[in-house]
């Protein structure tokens, strides 16, 4: 099947070549006329161009020219001549496809070219790195290329402030690592003022290394988050207080079978007298709910040393099936601190999901997407179907001479790694250097010490610190050099014979004092200078090198996936340069020993083969093939499974984002407010009112909902003498009177604070609740994922139950955000101060003083990603590596099944301890219970949560009218459902 795929995929493939071909012919025809423009025309050129494109002419057209360009400017400034290999590969990116282009074919420069000519429409252009070393090191680089054409270059990293990034961002090439473009973009989602985004718009992303950014760290999301309330810690403590003097029976009933806490009347009054508060269910008070809720639960439904345990200071979970300790483990939405408060132990902070999104979806909001790497083959399959990614495999600039040897398999670790210290002895003496890869730094610690005891100088790198290791690994070709090395370490730099002259040049360059950045012109003009001595320096070393047998790779073991051991082979063979590649292998392999390997298992017990001795065996072969395709297979489904999941998300952020940024770029949202209104007092007369008349109605009931909702100027009274009396009072009748006296009480709202105040309130108070909201169903649809795959015993399917209920829960917090935003705007005491330092955006010139609407800069944000070596980690705003979280996000990543193949393989052969039943929302008791104000006055309960409709239609484009988006019966009124009588 794979094969027939493969075959369909590479349909066209040779003329798509051979398009490429006849685009490198054409820039090459332009060659010598270049060579004529002096430096300044050649600055200039770039003005010509923007003039010609915005007249109409389109990028394709200008392409041979561009292209030729930088192939003069990347001469005269780097000496560095782009070959016609490049020139394709540099077409193929700019027509939106993955060049495959070997390690040493340097693509680096190759995405000079493409970069060039989009950033030509003025939009800017995005080149992607797995790392900041890498990141800063190509922008300083080949951002000469860049200034020699008149263009200017930024580059993204980790630490830098709003400004600085945004200066970086409007550059016209701007790099910088996946993580950091997909952070922006969550950042900006979370700004508060227009001038705090930092991001424009999405137009053309190179990403290098594409297949590590794209599929090895597609299966962890980049997430946001940070503590859940300013000042939770003291409420914890204080309802915990208040709480201790409830009686059940006589201020709120429990039913343990059901796990879940009704509050009486009494109970509420008392709360309201120990707060020194009216009413707790104003909607200034809302959040104060599930304090109590949570208080009374820890109070009444868990009990110490049967739920959990108090230990050292902590609570922690006991797992009510095994009995064991859950450490580490926490209830969700502020269980877990109303216990700490109830024990009197230190709370710990809670927190949040901010934002999210995965590096699927966040690439495939580029306008146009192109990608590199030496290794897309293998993915061809999976980056057509995601993003919708060709993979034009170029050819090297010069045959490949590298040998690939068989690989050797030997019965056990000890002896395997024996074997290899030997290899490398003798390789060692003859001055071939020696690459040696490894899957873990426990094996690299490993076989350094036994290097160590034969008295071999080696280096060893484990992809930490990236500056250091790239360095190093750039040196790893010089003569006898050993360099041992996880996989991924130093990915993205060229290892050549003798040393590389680059790396070399640029330390000489910052031994003299000069910088790209501040010194540039003066480094421009004694680059090249330095770059020609330092080749000259490497030369002869490369040639005794080279006599040696070049560059030999050595893999300790082979990696899940073929694609990795190709990188690791990609290594060696560099333009032509000769080089030899193997693999030393064992039976008790990871790979080895979990997939398919019976059958050479009882060729090495059958025949009394000794230790030492290597197997090599086509059926060998065959078992290392079978086993990377069946892990390949499942990682794959992982990853798509991961995208399927967020597409449903995906549709309802973009939906929020688009909306909330228009609000924070100026847009008048007097009529949406409007809007709000006429939908929250529509929801509200709709759960008041049946099909009958004005005899049937709770009036008492609607009455009490729309006060919490506006200060209500018409009577009921006044209402059944317009209608000729109560009977004949019609729903209509009843929402036009309603609404007009809602919008009477508006306008005289307006008039007491002032019309610029007004809309200024209106856009701070609908930011305010749509962020407040947004994080609150991001938990929510979380913790639905967590337990949607129960839904297939019920032989539901998980996804389609996912979407569905996600749907209707989306849209019951657009009518939250509805009646939330109302219910602010007319209730919030509010100071009305003229801006002393007016702006030049359309902001109306007042400041708005009010409780709960501060614009505080969010702070103590986690940040959880992928690395580059493809492992979830978690980090603070200064960069710094919060370990616990990253264990804990590690342990998570595994309950939920985006471990991989491998890990799930070692799982399913029972090689560690069973993980504890329940997931860590799997822990949490069932969805909170809101306190709610019930219509009967002797008991106010709380409101059972209401099942999500079904639905499948997809997020409108307006992310809060009513119309359009949902069936009758899909929509839940806001929060109605808090405040529903339990019938």
């Amino acid at each position: 099947m794979a094969s027939v795929l493969e075959k369909i995929l590479r349909m066209g493939e040779g003329r798509t070549l051979r398009k490429l071909e006849s685009v490198a012919k054409q820039v090459g025809r332009l060659e010598d006329a270049f060579k004529e423009y002096s430096d300044e025309e050649l600055r200039d050129i770039t003005a010509s161009f923007r003039e010609r494109h915005e007249a109409g002419e389109s990028l394709d057209a200008l392409l041979p020219e561009a292209f030729g360009a930088v192939r003069e400017a990347a001469g005269r400034v780097l000496g560095l001549r782009h070959y016609d290999v490049q020139l394709m590969g540099g077409a193929a990116l700019h027509f939106g496809n993955i060049a495959e282009m070997k390690t040493g074919e340097g693509k680096t420069l190759v995405a000079t070219l493409p970069a060039y000519l989009n950033a030509i429409a003025g939009k800017g252009v995005h080149v992607v790195t797995v790392n900041d070393f890498l990141a800063t090191y190509q922008s300083d680089l080949m951002g000469r290329v860049f200034r020699a054409l008149g263009m200017t270059t930024g580059c993204i990293v980790s630490g830098q402030s709003p400004a600085e990034r945004r200066e970086q961002y409007a550059a016209d090439v701007t790099y910088g690592t996946n993580n950091e473009f997909g952070f922006d973009y969550l950042r900006d989602n979370m700004a508060w003022r227009s001038e705090d985004m930092v991001q424009r718009e999405h137009f053309f992303a190179i990403v290098d290394e594409v297949d590590s950014i794209l599929i090895d760290e597609a299966r962890t999301p980049l997430i946001i988050s940070g503590p859940a309330q300013g000042d939770a810690n003291r409420w914890y403590s204080e309802f915990a207080s208040i709480v201790r003097k409830l009686k059940e029976g006589r201020d709120y009933e429990v039913d343990e079978k059901k796990r879940t806490i009704g509050v009486l009347e009494p109970g509420i009054d008392r709360v309201e007298d120990a707060l020194g508060i009216d009413n707790l269910y104003e909607s200034a008070n809302t959040p104060l709910i599930s304090f109590l809720n949570n208080a009374i639960k820890a109070k009444a439904l868990f009990k110490r040393d049967k739920e959990y345990v108090v230990q050292n200071g902590e609570v922690n979970i006991v797992d009510e099936h095994t009995g064991r300790i859950l450490k580490g483990r926490r209830y969700n939405e502020g269980l877990h601190q109303a216990i700490e408060a109830k024990e009197g132990v230190q709370i710990k902070a809670e927190n949040q999901t901010m934002a999210t999104v995965t590096l699927q979806n966040y690439f495939l909001m580029y306008d146009k997407l192109a990608g590199m790497t030496g290794t897309a083959e293998t993915e061809a399959a999976e980056f057509m179907s995601t993003y919708k990614l060709g993979v034009v495999p170029i050819r090297t600039n010069r045959p490949m001479q590298r040998k690939d040897n068989p690989d050797l398999v030997y019965k056990n670790e000890k002896v395997k790694f024996d074997q290899v210290v030997e290899d490398i002895v003798e390789r060692h003496e003859t001055g071939q250097p020696v690459l040696v890869g490894t899957t873990s730094v426990e094996k690299s610690e490993y076989l350094s010490k036994l290097l160590a005891k034969r008295g071999i100088k080696h280096e060893v790198l484990n992809a930490k610190n990236h500056a250091r290791e790239a360095a190093i690994v750039a040196q790893a070709g010089r003569k006898s050099a050993v360099t041992v090395a996880t996989n991924m370490a130093g990915r993205g730099t060229d290892i050549m014979l003798g040393g590389n002259a680059e790396f070399l040049a640029v330390a000489e360059m910052t031994a003299l004092g000069l910088d790209p950045q501040e010194n540039a012109d003066e480094y421009d003009e004694k680059w090249l200078e330095v770059f020609s001595s330092m080749k000259e320096q490497v030369k002869s070393e490369a040639d005794e090198v080279a006599e040696a047998g070049g560059l030999y790779v050595l893999g300790t073991e082979r990696h899940e996936s073929r694609r990795i051991d190709n990188q690791l082979r990609g290594r060696s063979g560099r333009q032509g340069d000769p080089g030899e590649s193997r693999f030393y292998l064992s039976m008790t392999d990871d790979l080895m020993r979990l997939f398919n390997t019976g059958a050479t298992r009882a060729i090495m017990a059958g025949d009394g083969t000794p230790d030492d001795l290597a197997l090599e065996s086509r059926i060998v072969s065959r078992a290392i093939r079978s086993a990377q395709s069946q892990v390949e297979s499942r990682n794959a489904e992982i990853r798509k499974n991961v995208l399927k999941y967020d597409n449903v998300l995906n549709e309802q952020r973009t939906a929020i984002y688009s909306d909330r940024r228009r609000i924070l770029e100026g847009d008048d949202i007097a009529d949406k407010v409007q809007n709000f209104l006429t939908d929250a007092i529509d929801d509200i007369i709709q759960e008041h009112t049946g099909d009958g008349t004005g005899d049937d109605w709770e009036f008492d009931a609607l009455w009490t909902d729309l006060k919490q909702l506006y200060p209500v100027g018409i009577t009921e009274e006044e209402l059944f003498e317009e209608a000729g009396g109560r009977s004949k009072l019609t729903r209509k009748l009843l929402e036009e009177e309603v609404l007009s006296d809602a919008r009477h009480a508006y306008e005289r709202r307006e008039e007491s604070i002032g019309e610029d105040a007004t809309r200024e309130l209106e856009r701070r108070v609908v930011l305010s609740v749509i962020d407040r909201k947004w994080r609150d169903h991001l938990y929510e649809m979380d913790n639905l994922k967590d337990g949607i795959g129960l839904r297939a015993m019920a032989q539901r399917d998980p996804l389609v139950e996912y979407t569905r209920e996600g749907f209707a829960m989306f849209q019951q917090m657009l009518g939250s955000i509805r009646e939330e935003s109302v219910g602010f705007l007319y209730n919030l005491e509010v100071t009305v101060k003229k801006d002393e330092t007016p702006s030049a955006s359309d902001t109306p010139d007042v400041q708005i003083v009010a409780k709960g609407l501060d614009e505080k800069e969010q702070t103590a944000l986690s940040y959880s990603a992928a690395t580059d070596q493809g492992e979830v980690e978690v980090r603070n705003e200064r960069g710094q590596l919060n370990q616990r979280a990253t264990a804990e996000a590690k342990r998570r990543e595994r309950d939920l099944g985006t471990s991989s193949a491998l890990d799930q393989a070692r799982d399913e052969a029972g090689e560690e301890p069973a993980a504890p039943a329940a997931s860590p929302r799997q822990a949490t008791r069932p969805r909170q219970q809101p306190a709610s104000r019930s219509g009967n006055p002797a008991k106010r309960q709380a409101a059972e949560q209401a099942e999500p409709s079904a639905s499948n239609a997809p997020v409108a484009g307006s992310s809060f009218g009513k119309g359009g988006t949902s069936k009758p019966g899909d929509q839940p009124a806001g929060n109605r459902a808090q405040r529903r009588r339990k019938k």
